[in-house]
């Protein structure tokens, strides 16, 4: 008698994440939104804030669907210690693209899986994005087209923003949302397995 797949519950609303696992062939079974305060504790490092939300995303579905594999994530654009805001409107975005403008600064992407038997395992990945120094018109044309919004540090690098890219260290996925290889360690390692 064959054994019923674990489902694997992805809790996050973004399409990004959920086709870049479909890239490396695992297809979500539901998409379940976590619904998080996101704000940073006093004192909290960018990085721990990755990870802590990463984790509290998975663990908080996980709640909700027991017996299932849940992947959190969440994906912050840092300039020194600032945390750049996911832009919700042009003002936001057109501030975020004129302090990266001419820069390097850093995509954080934590990632957390929840198994079914309660373990959680998480990891970072961290990324350094080098932008070119961008031209006015280069700036309107971008923030014209609305491709800033909802995205971290108002751009997404799978888009137009990706021209004004001069160099990237680090994971290529990891700045659109989900680091790929970090991902597939954390499932294998609980012990999920792809269909």
């Amino acid at each position: 008698m064959p054994l019923t797949p674990i489902p694997l519950i992805l809790a996050s609303a973004s399409p990004r994440r959920a086709a870049l696992l479909r890239q490396v062939g695992v297809e979500p079974d539901r998409i379940v939104p976590a619904d998080l305060d996101e704000s940073p504790l006093a004192d909290e490092t960018p990085r721990r804030l990755a990870l802590r939300l990463a984790r509290a995303k998975s663990e908080a579905v996980a709640c909700l669907h027991p017996g299932a594999f849940v992947l959190g994530a969440d994906t912050l654009v840092v300039l020194g210690r600032r945390v750049l805001p996911k832009a919700l409107d042009e003002g936001q975005a057109a501030a975020c693209l004129d302090l990266l403008s001419g820069r390097a600064h850093r995509v954080l992407t934590g990632v957390a899986v929840t198994a079914p038997d309660g373990r959680v395992a998480a990891r970072l990945s961290e990324t350094r994005v080098h932008f070119k120094r961008l031209t006015p018109a280069e700036r309107a044309a971008y923030l014209a087209g609305g491709e800033w919004r909802g995205k971290a540090g108002g751009y997404g690098i799978q888009g137009a923003a990706g021209g004004f890219v001069t160099a990237l260290q680090g994971s290529y996925s990891g700045v659109v949302g989900l680091p790929l290889y970090e991902t597939l360690c954390l499932l294998e390692g609980l012990g999920f397995r792809r269909r």
